[in-house]
């Protein structure tokens, strides 16, 4: 093979998986919508991270082998930490908070996580450029923005409230995947951060009394789930540490503003949600932000190991 082939080959494999980034996390919130019409938001994340996790283990072990799981006992724990922060507190105030808004209007709001990420990074004494610091008051007005005015119709307070906790939560254990303790292998680690993240969703949907009657879920709500199992968690997941791997990080990361775009039309089309002029004023506000963030923050000659673990540790939250 030539190496003109080969460079072809590649660009189209990076193009490809990227694209399924793009449309796979995009319709992660559509799915979560219809899978919490006729199953409990907590039990579904539970359901979904449980059976995943055991996908997700079970290829690691068939491919990478035993040696893959091999981690120090803090290394166990700080993978468990990240993942009651991004998916038991994170996925699962998504899913609660899609009961009363949009799952576009959740969707722009969570596009705020890189964001906060800066902000974490101003609190720890780092100094971000300045364009940086203009992407996030751009970024913050335009959630300040779409959550004062409610995307026009689109949520109510408390569902606004309880996804900008999520998003915060979120940022919390991307932050953290960096400088905690965490298993070398990201796929080992993801499989046991989606472990922690069930358990805690299981505990917490146990605690506040969900109840879950199979005999009442719909099969619309089953495909959906299953969608999320596979497609968004394993699928979308693997792709996303694929491009890690083979293409600019600058370009992999434009997924922070393209997946709002892809769930606000897909919940426009399939389920006929509200887009008013004021939320989509918003939301372009908040993209624009977050793409000048994430534009700035990965315009580098090299981007260090270690700045490519949060990515790893978000997507697993967020796939």
């Amino acid at each position: 093979m030539s190496p003109d082939t080969a460079d072809r080959r590649t660009s189209l494999l990076v193009w490809g998986a990227l694209s399924i980034v793009y449309v796979v996390w995009g319709s992660t919130y559509l799915g979560i919508m219809i899978t919490i019409e006729t199953i409990p938001p907590l039990s579904s994340g539970a359901m979904r991270f449980s059976v995943a996790a055991l996908l997700l283990a079970a290829a690691v072990l068939l491919i990478r082998g035993r040696a893959a799981f091999r981690m120090t006992w803090r290394e166990f724990c700080g993978a468990a930490l990240v993942g009651l922060l991004l998916l038991t507190a994170g996925n699962g105030m998504v899913a609660v908070a899609e009961q009363h808004i949009s799952s576009g209007l959740a969707a722009l709001l969570v596009a705020s996580v890189p964001l906060w990420l800066v902000v974490f990074r101003i609190v720890t004494r780092d100094r971000p450029r300045v364009l940086t610091l203009t992407g996030v008051l751009v970024g913050f007005g335009g959630v300040a923005a779409l959550s004062l005015s409610g995307g026009s119709g689109a949520g109510t307070t408390a569902g606004i409230v309880t996804i900008l906790l999520a998003s915060l939560s979120w940022s919390v254990g991307s932050f953290l995947s960096s400088r905690i303790p965490m298993p070398a292998d990201p796929f080992a680690a993801s499989a046991v951060e989606m472990v922690a993240g069930a358990a805690g969703l299981a505990a917490t949907a146990t605690v506040i009394g969900e109840r879950l009657d199979l005999a009442a879920v719909s099969g619309r709500s089953w495909a959906a789930l299953v969608y999320l199992v596979l497609i968004g968690s394993l699928v979308g997941f693997t792709s996303y540490v694929w491009l890690l791997g083979n293409a600019p990080i600058s370009l992999v990361s434009t997924y922070a503003y393209v997946n709002p775009v892809v769930a606000v039309v897909l919940g426009a089309l399939i389920l006929s949600e509200p887009v008013t002029g004021s939320m989509v004023a918003a939301g372009l506000v908040i993209v624009v932000g977050v793409a000048l963030v994430v534009s700035t923050e990965r315009r580098r000659r090299a981007v260090p190991e270690e700045e490519r673990e949060p990515a790893v540790a978000e997507a697993a939250g967020s796939a």
